[in-house]
């Protein structure tokens, strides 16, 4: 079973992930579930019903399908198929910045430690790192750099912005 980092612990997950072919006959009737975005669309309103749903994307879901049902969404999740497939992180920011998504925002697929501190910058807080990769290890990656001078999808200002907050 893959690593869980969240909120830069190592957790356990609870979330069941049904794959892309899903259907509502597949949904559990308890416990929280992520479902595809297909069927999020296909059975929506059963969904929010049932509650304890999440919805996970492809780099080639528009997150934009998204906006008007993230409020009542605990977690979204984005799926990293292989590590140079950026189509995530833009997602991911996409989904802090521009729609205030405020759950959790989990990253999945090919993540490991390398990745995990530009994901982090761009609003993810969860990590499922890929078989193999020792959580603990990765832990330190959140560590390394202690200042961004770009903004990020929590401190949008950019360092030389900060620096002359504080200077006057």
């Amino acid at each position: 079973m893959a690593a869980l980092i969240r909120q830069r612990r190592v957790a356990t997950d609870s979330w069941q992930r049904l794959d892309a072919g899903a259907t509502a006959a597949d949904v559990p009737g308890a416990g929280p579930v992520i479902v595809p975005l297909a069927l999020w669309h296909e059975r929506r309103d059963a969904l929010v019903e049932r509650g304890g749903i999440g919805v996970w994307l492809e780099p080639s879901d528009d997150p934009a399908t998204l906006a008007d049902d993230l409020a009542s969404l605990p977690l979204v999740e984005v799926r990293f198929p292989k590590f140079s497939d950026g189509r995530g992180y833009s997602i991911g920011w996409l989904l802090r910045s521009r729609y205030a998504f405020a759950g959790e925002l989990r990253a999945t697929g090919d993540v490991g430690r390398d990745a995990l501190l530009g994901l982090e910058r761009c609003g993810f807080d969860a990590f499922v790192l890929r078989e193999g990769e020792d959580p603990e290890r990765a832990l330190a990656a959140f560590g390394e750099l202690t200042e961004a001078y770009q903004g990020t999808a929590t401190e949008p200002r950019p360092l030389f912005r900060r620096r002359l907050a504080t200077a006057g």
